[in-house]
């Protein structure tokens, strides 16, 4: 579909009005939900649904491989790749190749 939505902030440009207010809030610092539990205060609600099972221990996600289980789908897909060996993440300036995005962060810190 068109991206007829545009921040008039900076370049994004959206399909949905509802994506477009949930950028702004980028730019405003608005976090509209707040955790019962703690301070964590989210700009999305399924970012806050996701946190909240930090308290709950919930965990519904199965390593088919192993016993591990991990609260959230991303958990489990980085969890998946202990076994694959996946590198995902792959630094721009020497050879190096990470399967999680904060190591390949961690790594271009040697470049600066």
């Amino acid at each position: 579909g068109e991206k007829s939505y545009a921040c008039d902030r900076c370049d994004f440009r959206a399909t949905l009005p509802g994506n477009l207010k949930v950028h702004m809030r980028t730019h405003t610092g608005k976090k509209p939900y707040a955790c019962d539990s703690c301070d964590y205060r989210s700009t999305q609600l399924g970012h806050l649904q996701k946190h909240v099972k930090t308290h709950t221990g919930e965990k519904p996600y199965a390593c088919d491989c192993c016993e591990y289980r991990a609260g959230s789908l991303s958990g489990l897909k980085y969890h998946r790749r202990t076994h694959t060996g996946e590198t995902p993440y792959a630094c721009d300036r020497c050879e190096y190749k990470s399967g999680s995005q904060s190591s390949l962060k961690y790594h271009m810190r040697t470049h600066t």
